[in-house]
Formats: structure tokens, C-alpha cells, sequence
């Protein structure tokens, strides 16, 4: 949108004549500018988390890897699910339509048997015994028009019937295309079957792993707060870089909002803010369990500023709405927006799932201000998340 407010026009250039020595004259291009590092800062910091995360934690690695294949797996089941739905669709359309033209055919072929048992019974020679024994002038003329009516309607109705099974056999041509399309399509679904059961094998191998490797209480907690430790170390970094950065154009007053959010996700309430993760370690938001592939929507208006894998969150977006606040989204399945990106208020930004290791589909859900986590339950209207 930046780019086409930006090109010149005989009224912009005139406007930006005047506007030439006015200080923001430059401001689009300084925010854009501004976007651009600020992809760069969040790409870098998105790297350095995933580096220190896998010299941390292998398995962790290997999570990330696993699920992405299966998140990737399941994009192009879905892809060729939808496509199968729609060649299925249009060969049934086809066919149809070939029910109709075969029905038209049969009419006009009744029609114009009909028409030759009637002509058959008047006789070949009758036009020319009308012109031979001709009485009374008129009424032959009229006869003959008649006749030629007659003969034209027949014409007419053979070229009608011609080109109804001309397009019979153009039918019968792309019903057999679409068999053949369809038939390509269930063997590549089937071949993303197998490659989404792959996928889902290897991710409960390595969670298999994770299990195995966090035997006792002190591994679990161990790993947790290695887990919290790459959230806030991101946060951090993240904070750092936006104080570099104009607020998001479409941020609101989110302060003055508590109260009124809308929830991200429907569904039901399984842990609470505060509620007790392990020893020594509490939720810093809420989680909600949900449907695989639900929509998950901001809260409110602002900016991407993360959207990738983090260990224990999964596929994370973090939404920076100014004013210090943000708001996080964990576990999900796919992700809709990239770093950098606007989004409004109620827009999808992801699709619910269980990435970063949870047995079912669900949302993590945060708010943070000025960097520390706050409760987010008395900044909902409603009680629940339920639909």
C-alpha cells in the first residue's frame, strides 16, 4: 500500500513540490525504512534463539524439525484434499450436463421423427400435385410457406441435434480428463499420506525422547525453565528493538481495552495464569484447549514482530501493539502473518495446533507489558473462551 501511495501522479509531484522542506516529507520512506531493519533485527534475533536453543537441547532441534515436516506435511494434504474436492465437483458438473444434453437430444430426435412421420404422410409428391391441380392461387401460396416453414424447422432441429452430440463427445473428452486428473490427484494424496504418517512417526520419536531424557522432576523443571528462559531472552531483544521503531501505525489505546478483548481462540480454559506448571514454575498466561486448525485471532490491532518456532511454545506470534504491550500466541499449527506484518483487530493470524510438544491441539496465550507478563483474564469480556 506504501508503494502505491507512493507513485507519482501530476497531483502528487505537485503536492510533493511543496511539501519538498517540510520535515515529513520523508516519513514514508523512513517508516518503511524503519520496517525493514526491524525485519532484519527480529530475523537475526529468530536465529540466535534457534542457535542457542539446539546448543542447549538437541532434542529441541529435532522437535522443531519434526514438527515443521508435519505442519508442512499436513499444508500439502490439505492442498490436494481441496483440490480432489474441486476436480470431484466439476466432474460431477460435467456429468450433469451431459444428463441435460442427452435428455435435449432424445426431445429433438422425438421432435423430428414426429416431423418426418408427418411428412412421410403427406407424401413427397404433395407440393407438386398442389402446384399442378391449383385451384385457388392464395391458398397454394400459402401452402407452400407452410411447406417451406416446414422444411426449415426440420433443418434446424438436424443442425440442433449435430451440435448436441458434437458436445456430447466434447462431454465424454473432459469427463475422461477429469478421471484421469482425479486419478493422479488420489495418488498424490495418498503419497502425502504417507509422508504426513512419516512425519507424525518421527515427531513421537523424538517426543518419545524428550520424555525419556526428563526422566525425573529436576530434568522436567530443568527443562522448563530453559524453555521460559529462551521466551524472555527473546522478549528482551525483541523490547531492545522496538524502542529503535516508530509504534505500529494501526495501534490503538490497548491499555484503556482491559476488559473489553475478545478471546483469541474458542475453546475451554485448561490452565490459568499463576496455576502451577511444576516446582517452581507457573503459567505467565492461559491455555486453551481448542480444534486443530481453529483460527487464531489478535486481540487487537498491531504489528507482528515474531513468527516462528520457539522450544516449549511451538509456532509462536508475538503482536507488539504499542504502548509496551504484547500479546502472545503459542502451539499453533500454521502460521498466517510474517515479522513485520500489520494486523487488525480479530484478524487470523495463525491456526491452532500442538506444536511444541502437546499431546492435543491448544493455545498459549499472553499478555505482556513492558515486558512482564501480566494476568490476562480481567482483560477479556467474558469469563470464557467458550464458542
Amino acid at each position: 500500500m506504501l508503494v502505491a501511495l507512493l507513485l507519482p501522479t501530476p497531483a502528487t509531484l505537485r503536492a510533493a513540490a511543496v511539501r519538498a522542506a517540510a520535515p515529513g516529507a520523508a516519513a514514508p520512506a523512513r517508516t518503511e525504512a524503519e520496517l525493514r531493519a526491524l525485519r532484519e533485527k527480529i530475523g537475526r534475533i529468530s536465529e540466535q534463539v534457534s542457535r542457542d536453543a539446539l546448543e542447549r537441547d538437541r532434542l529441541s532441534g529435532d522437535l522443531r524439525a519434526s514438527e515443521l515436516s508435519l505442519g508442512q506435511a499436513r499444508d500439502e494434504l490439505g492442498r490436494a484434499n481441496r483440490e480432489f474436492a474441486d476436480r470431484s465437483a466439476r466432474r460431477g458438473a460435467l456429468a450433469q450436463e451431459r444428463i441435460q444434453q442427452q435428455q435435449a437430444l432424445a426431445h429433438e430426435r422425438a421432435a423430428l421423427a414426429a416431423q418426418l412421420r408427418v411428412a412421410y404422410i403427406i407424401g413427397q409428391q404433395e407440393p407438386l400435385k398442389l402446384l399442378l391441380n391449383q385451384q385457388d392461387p392464395l391458398h397454394s401460396g400459402r401452402l407452400f410457406a407452410y411447406y417451406g416453414y416446414f422444411g426449415r424447422a426440420r433443418a434446424d432441429q438436424i443442425a440442433r441435434i449435430q451440435a448436441q452430440v458434437q458436445r456430447l463427445d466434447q462431454l465424454d473428452g473432459e469427463l475422461a480428463q477429469q478421471q484421469s486428473e482425479l486419478a493422479t490427484l488420489k495418488a498424490a494424496q495418498q503419497q502425502q499420506l504417507g509422508q504426513m504418517e512419516r512425519a507424525r512417526n518421527q515427531r513421537q520419536q523424538v517426543l518419545a525422547s524428550l520424555t525419556a531424557a526428563a526422566r525425573t522432576r529436576e530434568q522436567s523443571l530443568a527443562r522448563l525453565k530453559s524453555q521460559q528462559a529462551a521466551l524472555e531472552g527473546l522478549l528482551r531483544e525483541l523490547n531492545r528493538s522496538l524502542k529503535s521503531i516508530a509504534p505500529p501505525d494501526n495501534a490503538t489505546a490497548f491499555g484503556r481495552a482491559r476488559g473489553q478483548l475478545p478471546w483469541p481462540v474458542a475453546g475451554q480454559l485448561t490452565a490459568q495464569y499463576g496455576d502451577t506448571r511444576a516446582s517452581g514454575v507457573r503459567w505467565e498466561g492461559v491455555v486453551i484447549a481448542t480444534e486443530r486448525d481453529a483460527p487464531v485471532r489478535a486481540v487487537s490491532s498491531g504489528r507482528v514482530v515474531y513468527a516462528d518456532w520457539l522450544p516449549g511454545l511451538g509456532l509462536l506470534v508475538i503482536v507488539d501493539h504499542g504502548e509496551g504491550y504484547m500479546s502472545l500466541y503459542g502451539h499453533n499449527d500454521r502460521l498466517l502473518k510474517a515479522a513485520g506484518e500489520p494486523v487488525a483487530a480479530g484478524e487470523a493470524i495463525a491456526a491452532a495446533g500442538d506444536t511444541g510438544g502437546r499431546a492435543a491441539p491448544e493455545l498459549y496465550f499472553e499478555i505482556r507489558q513492558g515486558g512482564k507478563p501480566v494476568n490476562p483474564a480481567p482483560w477479556f469480556r467474558s469469563r470464557n473462551p467458550s464458542p
